[in-house]
């Protein structure tokens, strides 16, 4: 009987907490379940499980194929090699190769059929793009990795979730103001498709229920502050619906939070960033996981950044890798039956 296929998790920024989280996930979860391997510099893996006294063993594998077999005894570690000394807390660009390899590997893992999936350690943007890096984070870096070699675009969304919510922004990394510029008819009813699609590949949910945020106080009050809800998101949601999701909206923000209308969706669609992130980061801090509907692969990650200003301490909660490595193991299991 063989191994379920392994699945991956990236370097992330090497300053930041993305080892630490690593290392800790394994000693979490050694022997127990599908088994993991980390694309990341091994050496400077040992020499942080030494300085945090973490007792974790490290094995170099060169395939995936080899993870399962070590996993119980030691953190199987596929080396990607840095390129200047890693000081925590403090980025350089000099390494952004490195983390973008370990990206550009794992997706290429995950295509080729090796790996049942994987997840990713947060990313330092800015470093990244310091570095020439084009894109505004991982999701869209994702998105035109999963399209090389393919005629058209790869359609994606970000859903952040967790056991009580799933929430999905329309617009990502854009300020306020850009934000609600960019807003418009299409985008709602192309996140409402990619988000029912997704719940019912990944989440087994066989008719997804959607809510739809409104952009403005009060859904608007008919135009009395603001007209994008009877102008944009109006028209995406008769469009949604006559595409057979079932979908209501546009429900007022500060009323779509509470327990008792989170029990009647499956997820909510956002206008902006923070209208998604800020209540699941309320509801469950430590274990919320960032999802990438759409890609032909699993992809997860945790639900927080970098947090270079503990990186080094010992400090840093696992809780989020290893919910995001538990969503990416149920997600795969879905795909594959």
């Amino acid at each position: 009987m063989t191994s379920p296929l392994p699945l991956a998790v990236t370097m992330g920024e090497p300053a930041g907490v993305g080892g630490e989280l690593s290392l800790k996930a394994w000693r979490a979860k050694a022997g127990q379940g599908r088994a993991f391997f980390i694309l990341d510099d091994p050496a400077r893996l040992r020499k942080l499980a030494s300085e945090l006294g973490l007792g974790v063993a490290i094995c170099e594998i060169a395939h995936p194929s080899e993870a399962a077999a070590a996993f119980s005894q030691s953190l199987p570690v596929l080396p990607v090699g840095l390129r200047a000394p890693v000081k925590a807390g403090h980025p350089d660009a000099a390494n952004a190769p490195a983390t973008i390899e370990a990206i550009e590997r794992a997706v290429g893992f995950a295509l080729e059929g090796s790996i049942a999936g994987f997840a990713t350690n947060p990313i330092q943007k800015k470093t990244l793009q310091d570095a020439g890096f084009a894109h505004p984070g991982h999701t869209e870096f994702l998105a035109e990795l999963a399209a090389r070699g393919q005629s058209r675009p790869v359609d994606v969304a970000m859903m952040l979730a967790c056991p009580e919510l799933r929430v999905v922004p329309v617009t990502i990394h854009l300020s306020l103001a850009d934000a609600v510029r960019a807003l418009d008819t299409a985008a709602i009813v192309r996140a409402g498709l990619i988000t029912a699609n997704g719940l019912k590949a990944l989440f087994g949910i066989e008719r997804p229920r959607l809510a739809v945020a409104a952009l403005n106080p009060h859904a608007g009050e008919q135009g009395a502050m603001g007209d994008e809800e009877m102008r944009i998101i109006g028209p995406a949601i008769e469009t949604l619906r006559k595409n057979g999701i079932e979908v209501r909206g546009p429900v007022p923000a500060d009323t779509l939070f509470h327990p008792a209308a989170r029990a009647t969706y499956d997820a909510a669609l956002c206008m902006y960033h923070d209208q998604a992130l800020i209540p699941i980061k309320t509801i469950d801090f430590s274990g919320g996981v960032n999802v990438t509907l759409g890609l032909p692969f699993v992809r997860t990650s945790p639900d927080h950044g970098t947090a270079l200003d503990i990186a080094g301490t010992g400090r840093a909660d696992p809780a989020s890798l290893i919910a995001a490595l538990a969503m990416a193991d149920d997600m795969a299991r879905r795909r594959h039956s």
